[in-house]
């Protein structure tokens, strides 16, 4: 059975992707909304994450479809902005009437979204809406419909704190900086992280947040290079947050000796094109998934994307693996359920089942958070070639982690 075509179209809402299929004579196919920044500051990790979710609807159609029907998806371009996926959500909903829907990419948009998804009854799956503040919001408390196939981002950095908790004291770095964009994914890991590291005893040096714009980066990042702090733990959104602080550093002859960032380490080629492979060398990431994961499922799916789209393993991003992880809880929800009833969906993911995913076993609590997922730690090494899991130290796939950032090459 062929897979999906892809055809795109404009749509009063911005461009849209719809990947429409021929259904079997007794069925009609599953439509799946969703809207993603195709463009705008977080339009990276948007067709990143359109790339998984229409991987994961051409192998869903390849096996014809679910429980005998096709997928049909639909994807409308949010432009980054949190006024515009409201938007978007209500024509789905609404207009559209999809079946199903998938969540944004950011917490930033998947906070606004999931109320509108709530107050139409619908399931709200989704792989990069983290925060906390996106389980605090009223209509999610009241309906408990989203549900996060990823790790929870405030746990992310706990790796990385518990490595420099294991140094010995004389060994530690006495000194650290937290920088942090104005975004509820960027902040919460980050300001964990400090808490936990002051117990330790690193001195901050500099704590501060700063707006999600590029013109907003440089002044902040001059002020951390001022500071001299042997570790950066930089709030970061996407790749130009990082690129321009590394830019900064370089400029200022400053580097850390240890410097992990939120996100954009983890956005494959799509980073160390920005920065450079040398540059890249030694930079720090957390996540629940990297192309070198040991999950079959996993590495097929990255096959497949190489295959596709081109490139290597290496840089295929972190938030393809999401957004396929989105696909299938929604595909075994729908099977278990046994057909698209949104409530029922919803009380299936609330049931305590343990579900799984390219990125490993998903089990949602009572918030809609995967208590199953692991935080790793990953990092650049070979000169920028090789992107590596680092910690835990110990876990299976785990190489030594360099313990000094290598200087700017240039």
């Amino acid at each position: 059975m062929l897979g999906a075509s892809v055809l795109a179209a404009c749509t009063s809402a911005g461009s849209s992707t719809s990947l429409p299929t021929s259904p079997s004579s007794s069925t009609s196919p599953i439509s799946i909304g969703a809207s993603l920044s195709l463009t705008g500051n977080f339009s990276a990790d948007g067709q990143a994450f359109e790339k998984g979710y229409e991987l994961w609807a051409r192998d869903v159609n390849a096996r014809d479809g679910i429980g005998g029907r096709h997928v049909k998806l639909t994807i409308l371009n949010d432009q980054s902005s949190p006024n515009q996926v409201v938007t978007n959500y209500q024509t789905l909903f609404g207009v559209d009437h999809v079946d199903l829907a998938f969540g944004p990419f950011s917490s930033l948009l998947t906070a606004p979204a999931s109320s509108v998804a709530a107050r139409y009854g619908m399931a709200f799956v989704e792989g990069a809406g983290g925060a906390p503040s996106v389980f605090d919001t009223p209509s999610n408390q009241a309906d408990h419909n989203v549900f996060d196939v990823s790790l929870p981002i405030a746990d992310e950095m706990v790796p990385f704190v518990n490595w420099i908790a294991s140094l010995p004291a004389s060994e530690r770095p006495k000194t650290a900086a937290y920088p942090m964009a104005q975004d509820p994914f960027a902040d919460p890991p980050v300001q964990l992280a400090q808490t936990l590291l002051q117990k330790l005893g690193l001195q901050t040096v500099y704590s501060n947040t700063f707006p999600s714009v590029v013109a907003a980066y440089k002044a902040p990042a001059e002020h951390v290079a001022a500071t001299g702090a042997q570790v950066v733990v930089l709030g970061s959104t996407d790749v130009p947050t990082v690129s321009a602080f590394m830019q900064a550093f370089e400029h200022q002859h400053y580097r850390p000796r240890l410097f992990i960032a939120a996100a954009g380490p983890d956005q494959g080629g799509a980073f160390t094109s920005a920065v450079g492979l040398g540059n890249a060398n030694g930079m720090m990431v957390p996540n629940g998934w990297f192309p070198g994961y040991r999950n079959p499922a996993s590495q097929q799916m990255v096959r497949e994307y190489v295959a596709r789209y081109g490139g290597t393993a290496s840089g295929v991003n972190a938030d393809v693996a999401e957004a396929y992880s989105v696909g299938q809880v929604i595909e075994q929800a729908v099977t278990a359920t046994g057909g698209t009833d949104n409530a029922k969906i919803i009380s299936y993911l609330h049931s305590g089942v343990t579900l799984t995913s390219v990125q490993g076993p998903v089990k949602f609590d009572s918030l809609g958070e995967n208590g199953q997922s692991v935080a790793f730690i990953f990092q650049w090494q070979n000169g920028g070639a090789a992107f590596n899991q680092v910690l835990p130290v110990g876990a299976a796939g785990s190489v030594a982690i360099i313990a000094t950032k290598p200087a700017w090459t240039s």
